[in-house]
């Protein structure tokens, strides 16, 4: 039969858990390159932009629109490299509480 308190009881374990996994996407960093490595970026699980190291060798005016494309790529694919990180981090806080269903994803829930 079943238990709606001991689901709730579970949905709550899982809350606490979640906010506990969020709460460390801050410590999770990613760096990625581009334009062999002229262009560097670091991101934070939390998809924010904490690092830009720039070659000083590509900072010329006539070199702008290379340099912002450059910007967009390593930011970019760090974005997508720490996104991955932290839907694991997300993953493994709730490992044991949540069964494994394939194609569920509660990360976006809490």
């Amino acid at each position: 039969m079943f238990d709606m308190m001991k689901m709730m009881g579970k949905m709550k374990e899982v809350q606490a858990k979640m906010k506990e996994a969020q709460d460390r996407l801050g410590d999770i960093q990613v760096s990625a390159e581009s334009g062999a490595g002229m262009v560097k970026a670091t991101v934070n699980g939390k998809k924010e932009l904490i690092s830009l190291d720039i070659d000083k060798d590509i900072v010329k005016p006539e070199d702008a629109e290379m340099m912002k494309d450059l910007i967009v790529a390593a930011v970019n694919k760090a974005l997508a490299e720490v996104d991955i990180k932290a839907k694991e981090e997300m993953k493994k806080s709730t490992e044991g509480i949540i069964p494994n269903i394939p194609g569920l994803d509660l990360t976006g829930m809490f």
